[in-house]
């Protein structure tokens, strides 16, 4: 059990209205969500150089250190925290930028959910916000020889600059010539499980007594970039990718017919026949499973190479105007430690302006919040972040900054 915050006393603990920011000393807060008060502040209990959550339990009067995954924000000098729906709370630092100061601490999400009955003990996800509209990637599955590396590949071509791969993890040592963060992340065998455990890859399988797999964070750092991701995996990857966070376009490549298929892994002549059996086998299942409900949300059948490209880029709204297009970012904005904070709906306003809240500043931002979407343990995406006089303006879109 964790050990109390020293402003914490019994009388300060009673009961609260649900979704309360206490401001208290030392740079805390504490938001009260059901019969527990999360208090978010101070040092991480592993690290001096992280904001901590503890819990108290109002039902058994006990203080909970949680298992907190996802990547956790650095100190800051203070911080502002709302709740939002119940089972997020949204925390903005003081004295950072736009582009570092939203943060999300997930307390009652399904991640979180799924992620206490692997852990059997609290949980709770940080999740960093971020500015903007990303493109969603796209998970590309289908049986070996159907083609989809060909289609990926004139993707990649005729459009170089909007797309890129997630750098996938394995447990198997390099080869020769491969370099770590480039072919693959090299990783401990008890480093990925520990992160699989974590809820922190999106899919893994076992091969030949190595683990490979897709971290969140490999197709978090492609967007980043501001490049789209291409996930090339089969359809167990695909169904696992499906159940994650992760906001994506599933398109499967089915061939004209399975006797075509075996036709074309044949004429590669670079396998042997027991090779070409196993790739069957694993093509019959794949193919069943590809056409089940709800798994992919596009099925081209690849029988001729260009028109099903052409089927490709009029899914993922490709045209010609797209190559030259240009990709803008937020403009940065700085928050000051002190600002004031309230909710309308699904609108925040950050009041910056006043020393010791006494006054109000003409100018305040407001942070929009209704087009969600991610979560931990990657990144959540799609906040709009514009500025607004509230003497004279109405809480809208006008002069949004992204």
């Amino acid at each position: 059990m964790g050990e109390a915050p020293a402003f914490f006393s019994d009388s300060f603990l009673g009961d609260f209205p649900n979704g309360v920011d206490l401001k208290s000393k030392g740079h805390e807060t504490a938001v009260c969500v059901g019969s527990k008060i999360y208090v978010i502040g101070g040092a991480d209990h592993e690290s001096t150089a992280f904001i901590g959550v503890q819990i108290f339990d109002k039902s058994s009067r006990e203080w909970i250190n949680p298992t907190v995954l996802g990547t956790k924000p650095q100190l800051s000098n203070g911080h502002s925290a709302v709740l939002l729906n119940g089972d997020r709370i949204l925390v903005i630092k003081g004295n950072s930028k736009s582009d570092g100061c939203f943060w999300f601490l997930e307390v009652g999400t399904p991640f979180i959910r799924e992620q206490e009955k692997t852990h059997g003990n609290e949980v709770v996800a940080w999740s960093k916000g971020v500015l903007g509209n990303v493109e969603k990637p796209i998970v590309i599955s289908g049986p070996s020889g159907v083609g989809k590396g060909t289609l990926i590949s004139k993707l990649m071509k005729e459009f170089p600059s909007m797309f890129g791969f997630s750098v996938s993890h394995t447990t198997r040592a390099p080869r020769e010539k491969e370099q770590n963060g480039f072919h693959y992340h090299f990783s401990d065998r008890s480093v990925m499980e520990r992160d699989i455990k974590d809820g922190k890859f999106l899919e893994f399988a076992s091969v030949h007594g190595n683990l490979y797999g897709t971290s969140v964070e490999a197709v978090e750092v492609v967007a980043d970039a501001g490049k789209r991701c291409i996930l090339d995996i089969d359809v167990q990857g695909a169904r696992s990718v499906r159940t994650s966070s992760l906001d994506a376009i599933f398109i499967f490549i089915s061939p004209p017919s399975f006797e075509e298929l075996e036709k074309r892994l044949r004429a590669r002549a670079t396998e042997t026949e027991e090779q070409i059996q196993k790739r069957l086998r694993n093509a019959r299942a794949e193919l069943e499973q590809g056409k089940s409900s709800g798994l992919f949300d596009h099925i081209l059948v690849n029988d001729d190479l260009k028109s099903c490209y052409e089927n490709l880029k009029n899914i993922l709204g490709l045209t010609e105007d797209v190559k030259t297009a240009c990709i803008t970012y937020p403009e940065s904005v700085d928050l000051p430690v002190e600002h004031l904070v309230s909710k309308i709906d699904q609108k925040i306003l950050i009041n910056c302006g006043a020393a010791e809240y006494q006054e109000a500043s003409d100018n305040m931002y407001v942070l929009d919040l209704s087009l969600l979407k991610g979560g931990a343990p990657g990144r959540t995406r799609r906040l709009n972040l514009y500025v607004t006089n509230p003497s004279t303006d109405r809480v809208n879109g006008d002069d949004q900054l992204n």
